[in-house]
């Protein structure tokens, strides 16, 4: 159990409580909780999963295998095919249930988790290559992780976008883009009404940034467009956010668009870039 707040006096209130109705220890700040090791530090919270990554590791036998510079191959065209060699059908659901844990902490691994899972029903060699490759990935910084950093403001920025056929197997979109940017603004609205909640106001408009300019319009345009009656709530919902000044949608550049790894496979260089902007680091790398 994790006990979170401001006022000491309640804590402890509430410790004494629990103390007396159930067998407990009080463990201290906390420092790891269900597979995730919590840092703290003067630059802000860092949360990893390095022993459950080093474990996964030393089970699977990769724990000695040639590390990989990215989680997926760019062009990877994985799909099921009619005459596919099968694979170990309880190995693979294990070892991918494993990583989507793992997510929790390392999205650098969100998209090419989201592709493997894909086949969880009718795994070949190949897909378990691609698994496999997911794990050299990890050996090369198991102890990546995500970086709360202190930034001196309480602003809200996001990043959305969409795969329009990455599915080669029945060529549907992953999302359309319009789509994701409600799925967006709705995370976001989450936070802001969570710092609320923990006294923190937003003042400012919250800024979810897009690459594609035809949604931006669609949003910004109250004016019906017949191509979007299938979105017609949605565009509705977004459009009450933009005249509320709730939100803003501002258009981003293709290649400064850091959604991009978390939705296609990307080159080396594109996704290592990724990485530092959407605060994945490595406190266990040596300086």
């Amino acid at each position: 159990m994790i006990i979170t707040g401001d006022d000491t006096e309640e804590i402890d209130k509430l410790k004494h409580y629990l103390s007396i109705e159930f067998k407990m220890k009080d463990l201290g700040g906390l420092k790891y909780f269900l597979g995730i090791e919590v840092a703290r530090s003067q630059q802000g919270i860092f949360l990893s999963e390095r022993k459950y990554v080093l474990d996964l590791l030393n089970e699977t036998g990769m724990l000695g295998c040639k590390p990989a510079d990215t989680p997926i191959v760019q062009n990877h065209n994985l799909e099921i095919l009619p005459y596919q060699v099968p694979t170990n059908k309880d190995r693979y659901q294990r070892l991918v249930g494993r990583l989507i844990y793992l997510s929790h902490t390392r999205p650098d691994i969100a998209y090419a988790v989201s592709v493997v899972s894909q086949f969880m029903h009718s795994p070949s060699e190949v897909h378990m290559e691609a698994v496999m490759r997911i794990l050299q990935y990890l050996k090369s910084a198991p102890g990546k992780g995500l970086m709360f950093s202190k930034h001196g403001h309480l602003e809200i920025e996001g990043f959305t976008d969409a795969d329009w056929a990455g599915n080669r197997t029945d060529r549907r979109s992953t999302s359309a883009e319009y789509r994701s940017m409600v799925h967006g603004v709705c995370e976001m609205l989450w936070i802001r009404k969570l710092l609320k909640e923990l006294g923190f106001v937003a003042k400012d408009a919250m800024k979810l940034y897009c690459d594609n300019q035809a949604t931006i319009d669609i949003a910004n345009n109250p004016v019906q467009h017949d191509r979007t009656k299938h979105v017609e709530i949605d565009r509705h919902f977004i459009n009450e956010k933009l005249e509320s000044n709730v939100i803003s949608v501002p258009h981003v550049k293709s290649e400064e668009q850091l959604a991009n790894i978390l939705t296609k496979a990307v080159s080396s260089h594109a996704f290592s870039d990724s990485l530092d902007k959407l605060g994945i680091g490595d406190i266990y790398a040596p300086t």
